[in-house]
């Protein structure tokens, strides 16, 4: 063979070689459309990180129709999934409506965890109060119809002989079949049965609050409720939902009375050491494995704890022959998972939620898996809690949880018999921790008990006029050190506990890990890029020199 024949060869070689990797790139597992409805409680969490992945390329709807409308519609194929702060009941007790999957296969995978907060509209004399305080008791009787006036003697005792004018309550509530309303009314059956279960009729929650009386009026869904509650024409409305919506709207939220007797705000803080005695179903043979009982959580003996918290849920196909599901929409539900419960949470506290701790991220993961079992085909490389940077992770400690260790105390005024706190003290610190603790607080102020809280003050107090609940602490970033469980490390979920080591034998990676910005699929297509192009250029390497030499000795000599 030729000098020239065989570099001929080696070109062939070498463009039928880029073929075949250009082909393996293209077939790099596609992404198609899902579309999912459900809790509108959860809601603001959902769309902010279906905003995120957009510019990945991934395609993601979400309607905010209410939990029980977000299941039916999963029951019945039409979404590929739902979103609802409770799961299937069997039978909807106030309805009597069939609340089954109908026999689609699915799993529970916690996605946000938040406080159901109370947004109230009261002016007097020109001047909004920004300072409300209610107990538990006062909100149960306000919600069946007891207290009806703002200057009743409970809601005077709450906030420590203060007396509000004398304006009509008009409680304010869901209408559709709501999470906000399964969590309010589980606390209300809870805490006060025999003030819940006498207006109701029965024991149990309900996702359809019953309305009864002349000033209770109703709304559908959480955007006509804030819409409605901070309306001109709303003076004297309290209602309830998720706090990111009140937050969302710069609107004061009443701080509620816990177990302890302080009034508190449903921070990421408070509810991440609410949700420290949150029971979660590990029993993986259970229809209901990982769903929530919170009954722990009402009753929490802690200055800082949140008693309205809780977590949500998305609900997934996992039957293989699922009907409305493709490899191409089980990448992106995987990949847009895998963002949500991972870097996504990072982003949860500044909007008025409260991320995940490890344990309920590893849990999730598994749930995600499910997908691949179900098509082989789907790729989850690179898409556990080896990958995560998330602000309760402690690093080389996956056991903690950061933001219940540093969530700050309550200040004196807001304990029951003192205050209410007004000014720089009423101020809600939402930012994510910085210098070691969360942001707004003074140098050397304390932090979780047992130990204070080193640093610096990360982030400066702003937010509402008036100095209300409604009030942010600005500023802030992610946990510092923030490390994460190494690849291979299995978390119980029902303690937080290791119970199986990575490879390396150590649980975590000491050192302080970037976060990850880019969605795993577009990491691996661009790994798979930079390898063909090393391919290539190593191929031309081989092959030039024998091209250039064939060319120079055919070239005839230049006659002078």
């Amino acid at each position: 063979m030729s000098r020239q024949a065989r570099s001929t060869s080696v070109v062939a070689v070498l463009a039928s070689l880029l073929l075949v990797l250009t082909a393996q790139s293209s077939q790099a597992v596609p992404h198609a459309k899902i579309e999912g409805s459900g809790s509108s409680w959860a809601a603001n969490a959902v769309t902010q990180w279906i905003a995120d992945v957009t510019s990945s390329g991934l395609q993601v709807v979400f309607t905010s129709q209410g939990s029980a409308q977000g299941r039916k519609d999963f029951a019945n194929n039409t979404t590929d999934f739902a979103v609802s702060d409770i799961g299937f009941r069997g039978v909807d007790p106030a309805t009597g409506d069939q609340d089954t999957n109908q026999g689609r296969a699915y799993a529970y995978l916690p996605i946000v965890a938040g406080g159901t907060s109370f947004p109230y509209n009261l002016s007097f004399g020109g001047k909004r109060i920004t300072d409300l305080r209610l107990s538990g008791a006062t909100l149960a009787k306000i919600f069946t119809n007891q207290i009806t006036m703002w200057n009743d003697p409970a809601i005077t005792a709450d906030n420590n002989g203060r007396k509000l004018p004398a304006i009509t309550i008009v409680p304010l509530v869901h209408s559709e079949g709501s999470g906000s309303t399964a969590q309010l009314t589980t606390y209300f059956d809870t805490v006060y049965p025999s003030i819940w279960r006498h207006y109701q009729g029965r024991a149990g929650f309900t996702e359809y609050y019953p309305k009864k009386g002349a000033s209770m009026i109703a709304q559908n869904g959480s955007d006509q409720i804030i819409n409605y509650a901070t309306s001109a024409a709303a003076n004297g409305v309290i209602t309830y939902d998720e706090y990111s919506y009140a937050l969302a709207k710069n609107f004061p939220v009443a701080k509620v009375e816990n177990a302890n007797g302080y009034f508190t705000l449903p921070t990421q803080y408070n509810v991440a050491v609410a949700l420290t005695k949150a029971r979660i179903n590990t029993d993986k043979t259970s229809p209901n494995y990982l769903l929530q009982d919170l009954s722990g959580v009402y009753s929490l003996a802690d200055n800082r704890t949140y008693a309205l918290s809780s977590y949500s849920y998305m609900i997934i196909p996992t039957g293989a022959n699922d009907p409305r599901m493709s490899t191409a929409k089980r990448q992106t539900m995987v990949d847009y998972l895998y963002y949500s419960v991972c870097t996504g949470q990072k982003e949860m506290g500044p909007i008025g939620y409260s991320p995940l701790p490890i344990n309920l991220v590893q849990a999730s993961f598994d749930q995600v898996n499910k997908l691949k079992v179900a098509d082989p085909a789907v790729d989850i490389t690179q898409r556990d809690v080896s990958t995560c940077s998330n602000p309760t992770f402690v690093a080389g400690q996956p056991t903690r949880n950061y933001l219940a260790e540093i969530a700050p105390m309550p200040p004196a005024c807001d304990k029951a018999g003192a205050g209410p706190c007004t000014g720089a003290a009423n101020v809600a610190i939402i930012a994510n921790p910085t210098g070691g603790k969360a942001p707004g607080l003074p140098a050397g102020a304390s932090g979780a008990a047992g130990g204070t809280a080193g640093g610096t003050a990360g982030g400066t107090a702003g937010g509402a006029a008036g100095g209300g609940p409604g009030s942010t602490a600005a500023g802030g970033a992610a946990a510092p050190g923030a490390a994460v469980a190494k690849a291979g490390t299995t978390i119980d979920p029902a303690t937080g506990q290791v119970v199986a080591l990575g490879a390396s034998g150590s649980a975590v990676d000491g050192s302080q890990s970037a976060v990850p910005t880019d969605l795993a699929s577009a990491s691996a297509m661009s790994k798979s890029m930079l390898t063909i192009l090393t391919i290539i250029l190593l191929l031309l390497a081989i092959a030039m020199p024998p091209l250039i030499g064939t060319t120079l000795a055919n070239r005839k000599p230049v006659r002078r």
